[in-house]
């Protein structure tokens, strides 16, 4: 009765992992192939990060730190945005981890 159980979930894993993989694959095709304007604008958002981190915020007041925090978020947003990424939902990494159990 264990091993019906275990193939079953072997089985359900692999079917969902194998759906997670052709997902990251058409991603990364996406991602490889950004437009003169998304690179142009991705550059322009590391400039700006890379501006404010070189800021001496000691003389900045609360607010305006605020601002600069705020600022930052929405850069990062942006960035992640253009750029793309592999995300794992936590449904997956449960999966993964289980399945790592079962078999060690």
């Amino acid at each position: 009765m264990k091993r019906i159980i275990y193939s079953l979930v072997l089985v359900f894993t692999l079917a969902i992992s194998a759906n997670t993989v052709t997902a990251a694959e058409k991603k990364d095709k996406v991602k490889t192939e950004m437009t003169a304007e998304q690179k142009i604008q991705l550059k322009r958002i590391t400039d700006r990060v890379e501006e404010i981190k070189a800021m001496d915020k000691s003389e900045l007041s609360k607010d305006e730190k605020k601002a600069l925090r705020k600022e930052l978020r929405e850069l990062k947003q942006q960035a992640r945005a253009i750029g793309g990424g592999v995300y794992l939902s936590v449904g997956a990494i449960i999966i993964i981890i289980l399945l790592l159990i079962l078999i060690l």
